[in-house]
């Protein structure tokens, strides 16, 4: 069976190798003989293994964060951060990311994979030992911001040197196995951060990034092959720049509403607008770019931009209420950061086993039947975090967390894989730029406003317990609960603490409806973009039976 090679214009999948019977002919002009290297099969596993666990590593540190959080607000155990640098310290990561990545696959074409992938790991490697010894909180924001460039920078670049190693039915079993390091990353982050920080000081938790990007480093460099596209495709600096400026602005805005306490100052509404207008201009320039990083024009299409918006919104809940969940276990009910992790294990284990699950319901219902079901539960368990106190019992918590990853895993997996099937083949790389982007961004946004909420809600909650306190006791308990018990302590009054605990609590209460009404609104995007059944792909037609040729994919060894 001859096999060709579709290209695509992605920074996530380089290419797709399909029967040539089943190219469609008015494709011909994009396709070309390529023969992948013949690698032999225990360096094919040497080279997955590497990056299984660069994958594990980008997981854990998406996750280690958010048991570090109560920690790092401590100001005797950690920096002393406010709730707006601990926003930024969480949403810098994320932002650099998101912004980055469909630009860093555009670089692996030109300069070869491995090159852009080895450069991400010195970046996120050099970046983990300046956030474990950052002073104080700003530094650890702009170490985090450049962790987040080299995340971007290896991550397209695993999927793409994946695709290049592994072909046929080897290929999907690599992507299954490969697959399973995002859920024992999710388990494995809070429960080593939470031993870390239990048995070291608080910059541990990034200092264990340094040997396994050294690691992963060396192997690379002896084991993968520098692939690279043989089509190149140019660079996009005025959208990187456009939509980095925009939502840095829309981010600081937003998280300064929560520091001020009120929307009506011109340093908080005025960012929001420049960076608006920004993302606005963002968009007009994408759809003037012949072959944009991110195409805004695929939103026409009513499966993927509805989707893409359903999971925006989905991402935006799950990265707020996870926001709220560390101060939760750690602040108000005096969790150990141990405790706190193991106690989140039951939503990666409902994420792991949601996804087989999510699989063979795809297959006989409607995806519409299975993923609008499965986020209108993840908002309600979203929703459930405001019947959460200071004495509810573990169990009904575990439960909560055990639905939500399950609810959470059953959307994103099916709604994710039908965005990319709905487009053309040739499109496929351009919409999985855009669905990763829209998805950090979700999550961006997500915590600039949930804990923007949770900062305002507080500190009006606590006022009334501060009307006999000194000015400095007043001003230090205003900032976050985790600095009134601290003050508290200091000053002995324990009816302090214990007016900051019932501050947040009802902080995360009102929180918790208004996120849960956002993913509300993404299950009801679902149910309107999404078909009511599904629909059978017309057979391609058969193409004329000739070939085009072009040069072979190039490989630096």
């Amino acid at each position: 069976m001859v096999l060709v090679r579709i290209s695509k214009l992605d920074s996530v999948v380089e290419s797709a190798y399909i029967p040539v019977g089943q190219v469609p002919a008015d494709r011909y002009p994009k396709v070309f003989m390529a023969a992948p290297l013949a690698l032999p099969k225990s360096r094919q596993q040497l080279i997955l293994a590497i990056l299984m666990l660069c994958s594990l590593l980008i997981w854990i540190e998406n996750t280690v964060l958010s048991t570090t959080l109560e920690t790092l607000a401590d100001p005797v155990r950690g920096l002393g951060a406010n709730p707006g640098q601990l926003q930024w310290a969480t949403g810098a990561y994320t932002l650099a990311f998101a912004t980055l990545m469909f630009t860093a696959g555009a670089l692996g074409d030109r300069f070869g994979h491995r090159t852009v992938f080895s450069s991400g790991l010195v970046i996120f490697a050099g970046s983990s030992l300046w956030s474990a010894y950052a002073s104080d909180a700003d530094q650890l924001i702009a170490a985090r911001a450049a962790m987040g460039a080299g995340s971007a920078l290896i991550t397209p670049a695993m999927m793409a040197i994946l695709m290049w190693t592994f072909t046929g039915p080897a290929r999907a079993a690599a992507i299954g196995v490969f697959s399973t390091s995002a859920g024992v990353g999710m388990a494995a982050g809070p429960v080593l951060a939470g031993f870390l920080l239990d048995h070291f000081w608080w910059g541990s938790v990034f200092l264990i990034n340094v040997p396994v990007a050294a690691l992963a480093w060396v192997g690379l460099a002896v084991l993968v092959p520098n692939f690279r596209s043989p089509t190149p495709r140019p660079l996009d600096p005025a959208g990187m720049l456009l939509s980095i400026s925009g939502l840095v602005a829309l981010a600081y805005g937003l998280i300064r509403a929560g520091q001020a306490a009120a929307w009506s100052r011109t340093d908080v509404w005025a960012p929001i607008v420049v960076g608006l207008v920004l993302l606005t201009v963002f968009v007009l320039v994408e759809l003037r770019l012949e072959v944009p990083g991110f195409d805004p024009r695929l939103f026409a299409r009513r499966t993927f931009g509805g989707g893409n918006v359903a999971l925006g919104l989905l991402l935006f809940g799950v990265a707020a209420i996870t926001f709220y969940n560390a101060f939760y276990l750690q602040g108000a009910l005096g969790f150990s950061p141990m405790k706190a992790g193991l106690a989140n294990i039951p939503t990666a284990l409902g994420a792991l086993a949601a996804a087989p699950l999510a699989s063979r319901l795809v297959r006989r219902l409607p995806l519409r039947l299975v993923a609008v079901p499965a986020l209108t539960m993840a908002a309600l368990t979203m929703g459930g975090y405001a019947f959460l106190g200071l004495h509810t019992p573990l169990v009904r918590i575990e439960i909560l967390l055990l639905i939500q990853g399950l609810s959470v895993g059953m959307a994103i997996g099916p709604v994710t894989a039908a965005l990319i099937s709905d487009l053309p083949l040739e499109q496929a790389g351009a919409g999985s730029a855009v669905t990763n982007t829209v998805r950090q961004t979700g999550s961006v946004i997500g915590i600039a406003v949930g804990g923007t909420i949770m900062s305002i809600t507080y500190r009006r909650a606590i006022e009334p317990s501060l009307g006999d306190a000194s000015g400095p006791v007043r001003d230090q308990a205003r900032v976050s609960a985790e600095q009134a018990r601290h003050v508290a302590t200091t000053v002995h009054r324990p009816s302090l603490a214990q007016a900051a605990d019932n501050a947040f609590i009802h902080a995360m209460h009102v929180g918790a409806g208004w996120i849960a009404a956002v993913a509300l609104l993404g299950a009801a995007v679902l149910l309107v973009t999404l078909p009511a059944a599904g629909k059978k792909k017309d057979p391609a037609p058969e193409p004329a039976h000739e070939e085009t040729r072009s040069p072979e994919p190039r490989s630096t060894a």
